[in-house]
């Protein structure tokens, strides 16, 4: 595992244990574990938060993918970075009928609150698997949409992440992601800090950048949308980003 890997993971396995005590109906949203960085929790209906035992405590993600990805019954979905599982269990309600949606996450204490959560919410078409966002174990040609929320930028990677989703879509099927994106270079120094990749800062990229990495991967109808934007003095910008691509 690299530095920023284990950055990565030993971040986001502390901010684990601390969602994990917080109560069930905890409105304290991700800002107060994680802090800003990451854009703190999307607009989440509460109907939908209500219906599953949750609310968007556990989401540490800088938007709603799951709303992005107009999801529908019978569907296959995986999420990207799944973390506590707020969105593969949003997903498992939007595609059930016969659909289901898969989590993968490479932190072990994300993984075991995530699986608590499904039980609490006693869904039966959602799976969370262990395993990089660069190398999914499901087959070629598996799902109908991935998605993810704030993730991407965590990646060193990031084009092998986006290749693996198009590996792992079927023909038609669609990526909705919500991630943070460079709107002003970052400063070299904070490029090189760990602690502020892991905070979803110094691994964020260009829109153009991004951009050319999904059409190189073979997506089109490629859509950014910026909703939120940071400034960070002396550092750089960065923003909230809503992206959309298809499978040929």
């Amino acid at each position: 595992m690299s530095e920023i890997q284990e950055a990565v993971r030993s971040r986001y396995a502390g901010a684990a244990k601390q969602l994990a005590v917080l109560p069930r109906d905890s409105a304290a949203g991700c800002c107060a574990v994680d802090g800003p960085d990451c854009g703190c929790a999307g607009s989440y209906s509460p109907e939908e938060m209500k219906q599953i035992g949750l609310t968007d405590a556990v989401s540490l993600g800088c938007g709603n993918p799951t709303a992005l990805a107009e999801l529908s019954p019978g569907e296959i979905v995986l999420d990207l970075g799944s973390g506590a599982g707020l969105d593969v269990l949003l997903s498992a309600r939007r595609v059930s009928p016969g659909g289901h949606a898969y989590g993968v996450d490479m932190t072990d204490e994300m993984l075991e609150l995530a699986n608590r959560n499904r039980d609490h919410a006693r869904f039966k078409n959602a799976t969370f698997l262990k395993g990089s966002i660069d190398k999914v174990p499901l087959p070629d040609a598996s799902v109908d949409v991935v998605i993810s929320n704030c993730v991407i930028n965590l990646a060193e990677d990031k084009g092998a992440v986006i290749q693996e989703a198009f590996r792992v879509l079927r023909p038609g099927g669609r990526l909705a992601v919500a991630d943070m994106v460079e709107l002003e270079a970052l400063s070299p120094e904070v490029k090189r800090r760990l602690d502020s990749w892991a905070g979803c800062i110094s691994g964020t990229i260009p829109i153009e950048e991004y951009r050319a990495a999904l059409v190189g991967a073979g997506f089109v109808d490629v859509e950014f949308d910026v909703h939120a934007t940071q400034m960070l003095p002396d550092v750089g910008k960065v923003g909230s980003a809503y992206i959309r691509a298809r499978k040929r």
